[in-house]
């Protein structure tokens, strides 16, 4: 079944998301799957790497393409635990990505639904299937944790 596939997928995001944490990152992971084996695995890395563009999306994206040695992502599904921003959607469109499974949404700055939808705009280059809510209780949790000990 998808569903329980998805759910399988998305625990090992969520695996992803408390490496951010333990290093004092945003909890958010990304895997990319093609053909029921993970390719690219990523969590956040802003803060241990000091760059900006290190989100769990682009770092997955980096591992899969030299992986495959092909920037095409085309047969590849993502799972992220929390709603990409604009940078991390424009990468996934701009990999091709087939299919994006979301956890928790992000009412601040997701742009895949919430804020904007660019991976389903018909004006752009590309668009994917996108699913919504597969563990975003647990998704929504961990990033709550990690705030409100900052607090």
């Amino acid at each position: 079944m998808v569903a329980d596939r998805d759910g399988q997928f998305m625990d090992d995001a969520l695996g992803q998301a408390r490496l951010a944490g333990a290093h004092d990152d945003v909890p958010v992971g990304c895997v990319l799957v093609a053909d029921d084996v993970v390719i690219g695995r990523g969590e956040n890395r802003r803060e241990v790497d000091r760059d900006p563009t290190a989100h769990a999306e682009i770092v997955a994206l980096r591992e899969a393409a030299r992986y495959r040695g092909a920037w095409r992502m085309d047969d590849v599904t993502a799972y992220v635990t929390l709603e990409p921003c604009v940078m991390c959607a424009g990468a996934l469109l701009n990999a091709r990505v087939a299919r994006v499974v979301v956890g928790a949404l992000d009412e601040k700055a997701g742009a895949v639904g919430s804020r904007y939808h660019v991976l389903a705009d018909p004006r752009l280059l590309h668009e994917a299937d996108v699913t919504y809510d597969v563990r975003a209780d647990e998704s929504a949790a961990l990033l709550r944790s990690f705030f409100e000990a900052r607090r």
